[in-house]
């Protein structure tokens, strides 16, 4: 299955939080906070976006933004371009 967002929407793979700390204490599911990294894996139309995102950016969002979609056992969300806050650009 392939989603495709409409608009000025992007679909993004969240990242996930690390589930040991660096003392070695494991951090149940239920205790970790909610991801605010992701991978743009899909956007919407070119024309209707301000931002140049691309699939494959990596980007942070808000805690508590987007809808969750599940596609084949994997977790994504779907949110507007404006709800990105910033791209990650690594050296």
């Amino acid at each position: 299955m392939k989603i495709e967002p409409l608009g000025a929407r992007v679909l993004i793979r969240p990242l996930d939080q690390e589930t040991v700390t660096e003392s070695g204490i494991y951090i149940p599911e239920t205790a970790k906070e909610k991801p605010q990294q992701g991978i743009v894996e899909a956007v919407g139309d070119e024309e209707e976006m301000s931002t140049n995102l691309a699939v494959g950016d990596k980007v942070i969002f808000p805690k508590y933004t987007g809808t969750e979609i599940k596609i084949g056992g994997v977790e994504y969300l779907l949110m507007d371009e404006s709800d990105v806050l910033a791209r990650v650009v690594e050296d």
